[in-house]
């Protein structure tokens, strides 16, 4: 007999634990067009994990978006701060008097146009611990992880584990030359069904192993 096909899990499915139902989703759940996250990746919470984008990311006034990329793994609380939340700081007040209304709001041009970051953007593969803060416009590498607590104000490289608040490079988790093989293979992007046949090896194997596991240039 042919062997049985492997059942894939589906990406668009909200809750894909149902007997779980403080892990969701993020790419089903998201309706802004200001936010942006890819497959598989989630958010665990107990109290209401379904209100990511109004109590996880704030001061979201756009235009810089918030981008999330696939299989990341968002940990309770955890905070991402929109350059909305941006002050003026080069007179001796930074308190923003025009969204006081009255005649305050005549001001208005003191508080808009005021200088952002950019986007901010978390890579694939990322682990972001229990009640992380991300700053404005910080870009995190692929395959990082971010201790729980830390406050990322700074880029965070390929790879790193930072820690702390403001949080600092710990240590990379393999040699540079060994992250360019991983970000060469991007196992991340690999057809579904050839990534479910490989897991094994993506959760638990070498580097060789996974350049030995990837794809061939064509195959599906």
């Amino acid at each position: 007999m042919p062997p049985v096909p492997p059942v894939l899990p589906d990406p668009t499915v909200t809750h894909p634990m149902p007997e779980q139902p403080r892990v969701v989703l993020l790419k089903p759940l998201i309706t802004s067009p200001l936010i942006e996250a890819g497959e598989f990746s989630y958010y665990d919470d107990p109290d209401d994990p379904t209100a990511f984008e109004t109590r996880n990311v704030l001061y979201h006034y756009g235009p810089e978006k918030l981008v999330i990329g696939r299989f990341c793994a968002l940990g309770a609380e955890v905070r991402f701060l929109m350059n909305g939340a941006n002050h003026r700081m080069d007179g001796p007040s930074t308190f923003p008097f025009p969204i006081m209304g009255g005649s305050w709001a005549e001001h208005v041009d003191l508080i808009s146009g005021l200088p952002g970051r950019g986007d901010t953007v978390v890579g694939n593969d990322v682990w972001l611990g229990y009640r992380t803060l991300v700053m404005p416009g910080v870009r995190i590498g692929h395959g990082a992880i971010i201790a729980s607590g830390s406050v990322v104000v700074d880029d965070v490289p390929d790879y790193g584990i930072v820690g702390g608040n403001p949080a600092r490079l710990i240590r990379r988790r393999y040699a540079d030359a060994d992250i360019d093989r991983l970000l060469a293979l991007a196992w991340w992007d690999w057809p579904l069904p050839h990534l479910t046949a490989q897991l094994r090896t993506i959760m638990s194997g070498t580097i060789d192993d996974l350049e030995a596991a990837a794809p061939a240039p064509g195959r599906p």
